[in-house]
């Protein structure tokens, strides 16, 4: 037994200091082994077969031809796979997407529907042998069309509140000074993490474990002994590394088609999806339409504000991009109306994507704001604000910190924002024209109830065990430094051990809560052990291991508005003869409470202004309406934001200190793409006295937005030509 003491030398601390990633050398080097890669005895694996129609019924399929074929082992449909349930309430009060309860039935509500899996020895022989599987159809009418206008679109219960509203709205409108009235389109955009999704499922001594890519290992446990009606305890979950996730990797159809198939031929099975799979599988961004209606009196304070927003779901299972939501934060006025609705099409599920609602919701607020910042011959920094709510517009709640002003006051320092002239279509550089532009940010900081386990070890060394996820963001490194601080030793001496469902519930690294609410319960774990072993009590062999558990301890955040807030600004060249659009630099300043660790914090803020770019100036999935399915499944056809496309971005932050906050750590992963694709919209109409509101901003819509009344530096653009 060895006694241990608290008295330690004094240092400083290790939060707030920039660290390399822990697991950085293992990744570099392929020593890191993904959810694909670990290797098991007697491996299989499994190809899925999808749809070929948009809606319809499966009337034939030929299996025994391709159980002939080499190395086939089964083919799983809807005949004989095992039976399913999604009949019951998942995490966070969410009933489960019925998409991942597969072959259970002959109907297809979508092109790219699972139909069929197969499982041979190799992954070449299921890949060929699904391929020549044929399934025969009774093929019904589909309807993919998606506009704002559409009659049935319709708000959804148990969506937290899908309306809000209070005051007259129409009566304040007509009081108003200035007005903005206008639409604002985002397309549809998917996700595409540089490892696609991948599973492996096997039998162990009477127990389940899956090794997968996934952003809360005790989430997919917990939700695949529910659709299996097992016993939770009989249920392992790993997921060591993960090659990114912005809010697709949760239960998805390869993991329970592995877990099917190993229950069946008592062999470990691994189900990978393609990229093009991906495109029907991972879930994506809907589109959106939102009308936004703006009022003001003469000194630009709101009187009205509505924001109503509408989106697409699947005809399975009701998902909603709740864009209108931004606005029950940002600004407040006497009039204040929010709305999501929703139409269900023929289409497989929308899902989570970085920034949920908050990325195409900014863009039409923000958009919106810069608009009426002209009208009132305001500078829109200026006019943002002279409209900073004391409370929560919607809740009423007070804000526990509101950094907003003192992001836009630095970072108009820092951009040189007081040099801008005004006028559209003056700054030219050859043949570019020029432009800034600016927007607002929000993105909740708020946490969820989580475990974790401290050991400490008769060594010196210490132990913890946490249910997170690292999806790439640095999370594992940042919460070794959390532990280092609470438990008063040296970063070297703590191993934070992480992604397995055996180490208890915690939260999912998604909105933005995962690194708040792990380091909430670490703090409490390792601060309850260093109690432990006060006054040199001795460490046996074995250490001595305490567990906390945070959810009583978090209902108190229910008392305030919780957010993380930013400054967008950016700078663009706009080629009046092309149509091509070039941001040259972004500067974002952020209020995101204490920032753990400066290196990779700066990379996740950088990345969501990328992502911005790519929002605003790329990405635009589309959809064949014969076929029903995406136009140009894959990395070739889908446009995104690459190197070239990327200038000089600097991300900062202001301090964030909030000395009534027990953990201090608010969410960065997602906050910096909110604002981003307005403050570059905005800029683009600095640059042309045009306006965008329909995004990408594509050079064809560039032209037609108005290259003659442009030339002249004339603002003369009509409220439709951006369309």
């Amino acid at each position: 037994m060895t006694a241990f003491t608290t008295e330690t030398p004094a240092r400083t601390t290790s939060v707030g200091t920039a660290h390399t990633r822990i697991e950085g050398r293992d990744k570099v080097t392929g020593a890191a082994r993904y959810a694909a890669e670990v290797p098991f005895t007697g491996l299989t694996h499994g190809w899925l077969v999808l749809s070929t129609v948009a809606r319809g019924r499966i009337s034939a399929m030929d299996t025994q031809a391709v159980l002939a074929l080499p190395g086939v082992l089964a083919v799983l449909d809807h005949r004989n796979a095992p039976r399913v349930t999604t009949d019951y309430t998942g995490m966070m009060g969410m009933r489960p997407d019925p998409t991942c309860a597969v072959f259970q039935h002959d109907r297809v509500p979508h092109l790219g529907w699972p139909v069929a899996l197969v499982v041979a020895e190799t992954s070449e022989q299921a890949r060929e042998a699904a391929e020549s599987l044929v399934v025969h159809y009774e093929q019904e009418p589909h309807d993919i069309g998606f506009t704002g206008e559409r009659p049935d679109a319709c708000t959804l219960d148990g969506h937290a509140p899908a309306v809000t509203e209070k005051g007259d709205v129409a009566a304040q409108l007509a009081v108003s000074a200035a007005v903005v009235d206008a639409e604002y389109t985002t397309p549809a955009e998917h996700h595409n993490p540089l490892e696609p999704h991948a599973a492996t499922a096997r039998w162990d001594a009477g127990r389940l474990e899956v090794i997968d890519s996934n952003q809360g290992v005790a989430w997919v446990a917990g939700e695949l002994a529910n659709l299996f009606s097992l016993d939770p305890c009989s249920v392992r979950v790993r997921s060591e590394h993960v090659g990114g996730g912005f809010g697709c990797k949760g239960v998805r159809v390869h993991q329970v088609a592995a877990v099917m198939a190993a229950t069946l031929l008592h062999r470990p099975v691994r189900v990978a999806l393609t990229r093009r799979q991906m495109f029907s599988l991972a879930g994506y961004r809907s589109p959106t339409s939102q009308r936004v209606r703006l009022g003001a009196d003469a000194d630009g304070r709101l009187r009205a504000l509505e924001h109503r927003s509408v989106s697409l779901t699947s005809t399975v299972y009701d998902f909603v991009e709740a864009s209108a939501g931004v606005a029950r934060v940002m600004y407040d006025a006497d009039a204040h109306h929010t709305a999501n609705r929703v139409v269900r099409l023929d289409v497989p599920t929308p899902t989570w994507m970085r920034a949920p609602g908050k990325a195409p919701g900014s863009f039409a607020l923000e958009a919106a704001l810069d608009e009426l910042a002209e009208k009132c011959g305001l500078d829109p920094v200026e006019l943002r604000l002279r409209n900073e709510p004391e409370r929560g517009p919607v809740s009423g709640l007070p804000f526990a910190g509101r950094g907003l002003t003192a992001c836009f006051r630095e970072g108009v320092h820092r951009f040189g924002w007081a040099d801008r002239d005004p006028r559209p279509g003056i700054r030219r550089d050859g043949r570019w024209l020029l432009g800034t532009g600016t927007a607002a940010a929000s993105f909740g900081a708020g946490a969820a109830p989580s475990t974790a386990a401290a050991t400490a070890h008769a060594d010196g060394t210490f132990t913890v065990r946490i249910s997170a996820a690292d999806i790439g963001t640095g999370a594992r490194t940042a919460l070794t430094l959390v532990a280092a601080d609470a438990l008063r030793v040296p970063p070297e001496h703590v191993q934070v051990r992480i992604g397995d469902s055996d180490f208890g519930p915690a939260m999912i690294a998604g909105r933005s809560m995962g690194t708040r609410s792990w380091a909430w319960a670490i703090t409490a774990a390792a601060g309850e052990l260093r109690e432990r072993l006060a006054g040199g009590t001795g460490i046996p062999d074995e250490g001595i291991t305490v567990r906390s558990d945070t959810s009583a301890a978090i209902e108190a955040l229910t008392s305030a508005e919780r957010h993380s807030f930013g400054a967008q600004f950016a700078e663009v060249a706009v080629d009046v003869a092309t149509g091509e659009v070039r941001v040259r630099r972004m500067l974002g300043i952020f209020a995101a409470g204490r920032i753990v660790n400066p290196l990779t914090a700066r990379n996740q803020l950088r990345g969501g202004m990328i992502w911005g770019i790519s929002m605003a100036l790329h990405e635009e999935a589309v959809r064949d309406r014969a076929s029903g399915g995406p136009v140009g499944a894959d990395l070739a056809g889908y446009h995104m934001a690459t190197h070239a496309d990327v200038p000089h971005i600097e991300a900062d932050w202001i301090d964030d200190h909030n000395a009534e906050d027990p953990v201090g750590v608010k969410g960065i992963g997602e906050i910096g793409v909110v604002g981003a694709a307005a403050a570059i919209a905005n800029a683009v109409w600095h640059a042309t006295g045009a306006r965008h509101r329909h995004l990408p901003i594509r050079p064809d819509r560039v032209l037609t937005a108005g290259r003659a009344a442009t030339l002249g530096g004339q603002s003369t653009a009509h409220p439709h030509m951006s369309r």
